[in-house]
């Protein structure tokens, strides 16, 4: 029994790949406005807030341009998308970050968003609103606009959905958290197992749950769902001094983000990259042009200007601390 249960936590914590938490840093608490227009209001909504880990969590907005909304990961925060929010702001759009406790449940989670969305849709003039989730941020943001919710999102939003490298099938590495063999061959061990390793949303991941079986059909406001699917296999998140992978970056695969109940919607359209985990959204050391290219080639993000190309290069190897 024992090392059975041994197993199973081995292969759930497999599921806890997602990111590296980043410590906050005072000096990462502002961001460049770059040619962003001037706000015109200040709110606080629940949820939502600018894409820093500053504690002041007051939305500068101005309210008769569209917004950016993104959604982290797996242990991570807005902090996560803080040099991608530059980005934007370089290229004169303003965004926002939904942050969660990555270890509610999902149903939780997104419900949150939902109501950070109304609010936000009643406080803004211009009810523009691409809303960008990576992995199970991308779980979280689909699940908030389907009509199988309490959703009272204002009828007038124009909302446009991205999701990056996100699980729609359920996560492979999480079965035994569903499987009802595990859970009699450990004696009940998997679930306590499982709800320490992964949260309220143990089970949700399973591709077994009513969270992946019933994704729900998008509601009416939602006018294309852009869908990121990253190849991870043979990926690299760090290498040594020596040129050798010292830390892969493959999470999820392609099996586990396609999927047909999510996927025939005439709305999304699946764009595949050959991408790591990480890398598709950026960190430290690695900046996310497969993921600009992709934002500029459908719309998400503005064309970079002719004349603008050499600042943009500056911005990204000041932002990404590229050699």
């Amino acid at each position: 029994m024992y090392r059975t249960a041994l197993v199973l936590l081995a292969a759930i914590l497999l599921t806890t790949g997602c990111m590296t938490p980043n410590p906050s840093d005072p000096a990462l608490w502002d961001i460049d406005p770059g040619n962003l227009p001037t706000p015109n209001i200040s709110v606080n909504i629940n949820g939502l807030g600018p894409c820093t880990d500053n504690p002041d969590r007051t939305l500068h907005l101005d309210s008769q341009s569209p917004t950016v909304i993104l959604a982290h990961g797996c242990f991570s925060s807005s902090g996560r998308f803080r040099s991608l929010s530059e980005v934007f702001a370089f290229h004169g759009q303003q965004t926002a970050c939904f942050t969660y406790d990555d270890r509610d449940s999902l149903n939780d989670s997104s419900a949150e968003m939902i109501h950070s969305l109304q609010q936000l849709s009643k406080t803004m003039d211009n009810k523009q609103f691409t809303i960008i989730g990576h992995s199970q941020g991308g779980l979280i943001t689909r699940k908030a606009l389907v009509r199988e919710r309490d959703n009272q999102i204002n009828t007038d939003a124009q909302l446009r959905l991205i999701t990056i490298s996100s699980p729609f099938s359920g996560i492979s590495a999480a079965s035994h958290c569903g499987s009802p063999v595990a859970r009699i061959l450990s004696l009940g061990l998997v679930v306590p197992i499982c709800y320490a390793i992964s949260g309220g949303k143990w089970f949700e991941i399973t591709s077994v749950s009513d969270f992946i079986r019933q994704p729900g059909t998008l509601i009416p406001q939602v006018n294309n769902f852009i869908k990121i699917v990253t190849d991870e296999r043979n990926t690299c998140r760090q290498y040594n001094q020596d040129g050798r992978c010292i830390e892969d970056d493959y999470v999820f695969s392609l099996k586990e983000q396609y999927y047909p109940l999510v996927d025939n919607d005439d709305r999304v359209t699946n764009v595949e990259i050959k991408a790591g985990h990480v890398e598709i959204v950026g960190d430290q050391r690695i900046a996310p042009t497969k993921l600009i290219h992709i934002f500029q080639s459908h719309g998400i993000m503005n064309k970079t200007a002719q004349t603008e190309n050499d600042k943009l290069k500056l911005l990204l190897s000041e932002l990404y601390d590229l050699p």
